[in-house]
């Protein structure tokens, strides 16, 4: 096995700007234009080259071990991430703060695009590792299913993967804490849509009408015993009613009544189990009521983020060696949120794993929140675990 890396990042306070300029920039889903153009300058200045373009502004840049090259890349290992913002008006104070209403980094991901920039310059220095690095900068996690895009695109054709990895900040967990799991580690994501079809009237004469909007209620009651009462309690599932739509003015029994909502699961079979559930209930409980139901999945869902036994056992050995054995956790519980790295695993052997964000400031505000951001802290470590992960990776490698 070859030695590995342990050294503190020669640049750390570029870096730790870097990712204070891309936190004053956010761009949102396949709008990455200026954060693909600072990273693709990074990696330029360290002599790594790279491919643009792949799913609109992601990036792809491989650095070659000493014996290597694009020919001959031997055994290549994949570390991915993300890029993009959130549509959210940010409330820090501080000077790295938005400068764009409406768009902030919520959810960390200039810290993850900075993480893997400060390995890739470790991985640079240091090329005594037999295969490639493939580093993946991936547009568009937030809703837009920009690693799907990506693989549609021809990511793991052209830049062959035998493992892929990924991190994400976790505000849950302290800084300088590191967790992973076997299994789904990340619920997948199904939006709807119920559209309740009635006849509109007068609301003083509802005999005359069909009322979408008791019809509607009553799905919305009865949805919920989908998971309190169909579901295997130790099997998480969550079904959300999060919108309403119906109805012009109060004097007026409106037409039609839509509901919307998102059902997330750990499971193929749950997520099956809900989704043949809501259009059941959606159906007859509108007949109920002499209306109709139409029952809209949209399209782009997300899958389950679910870790492979060999991946994630070893991404928790190289957790232990960075952190300790009392602060990397193995076995950490789900999370019922969603991530789109799990279409890369359900083509590539891989893991997925939590970095602790909190703490220093940072515990209490949770992602997705107008007042969060990534913990500077996390960039040293973060860029030391993929540089130790990928070195101790090539190791358990049979030469080829």
């Amino acid at each position: 096995m070859c030695a590995t890396n342990n050294f503190t990042i020669p640049n750390l306070d570029q870096l730790t700007a870097f990712r204070h300029d891309l936190h004053r920039h956010p761009e949102l889903k396949y709008e990455e234009c200026r954060t693909a153009d600072k990273i693709a300058a990074y990696l330029s200045a360290l002599g790594i080259p790279m491919v643009r373009g792949l799913g609109t502004t992601g990036i792809v840049a491989s650095i070659h071990g000493d014996d290597r090259s694009e020919d001959n890349p031997g055994p290549s290992v994949g570390i991915r991430a993300d890029m993009d913002a959130l549509p959210l008006q940010e409330t820090n104070q501080f000077d790295h703060a938005s400068k764009y209403d409406g768009r902030m980094h919520a959810c960390g991901h200039d810290g993850h695009t900075a993480m893997l920039l400060g390995a890739a310059e470790l991985l640079a220095a240091k090329r005594d590792f037999d295969g490639t690095v493939h580093l993946i900068f991936q547009p568009a996690e937030e809703g837009g299913a920009g690693a799907r895009v990506m693989m549609e695109e021809g990511l793991f054709d052209r830049f062959p993967c035998q493992a892929v990895f990924a991190l994400h900040n976790w505000p849950a967990l302290p800084q300088g804490q590191m967790g992973v799991r076997v299994g789904p580690i990340m619920a997948a994501a199904q939006q709807f849509q119920i559209i309740v079809r009635g006849k509109g009237g007068h609301a003083a004469l509802p005999h005359t009408a069909i009322d979408p909007i008791p019809a509607a209620c009553f799905i919305v009651a009865q949805l919920q015993t989908l998971v309190s009462r169909g579901t295997d309690p130790l099997d998480a599932a969550v079904l959300t009613v999060g919108k309403i739509d119906s109805g012009t003015s109060p004097n007026i029994i409106p037409d039609e009544a839509r509901i919307h909502g998102t059902c997330r699961t750990l499971t193929r079979e749950s997520q099956q189990f809900l989704v043949e559930g809501i259009h059941r209930i959606s159906r007859h409980v509108a007949e109920a009521h002499f209306a109709t139901a139409e029952v809209v999945m949209k399209p782009g869902g997300y899958p389950n983020t679910t870790n492979h036994k060999k991946e994630a056992l070893f991404m928790g050995e190289v957790m232990r060696e960075m952190v300790g054995e009392d602060h990397a956790h193995t076995d950490v519980l789900p999370a019922m949120t969603a991530e789109d790295f799990g279409f890369m695993l359900q083509q590539i052997p891989g893991a997925y794993g939590w970095i602790g964000n909190g703490a220093g400031g940072k515990a209490g505000v949770g992602l997705h929140n107008p007042g969060y951001d990534f913990n500077d802290d996390n960039l040293d470590l973060g860029a030391r675990f993929w540089d130790r992960l990928a070195r101790r990776w090539f190791g358990t490698q049979v030469r080829r």
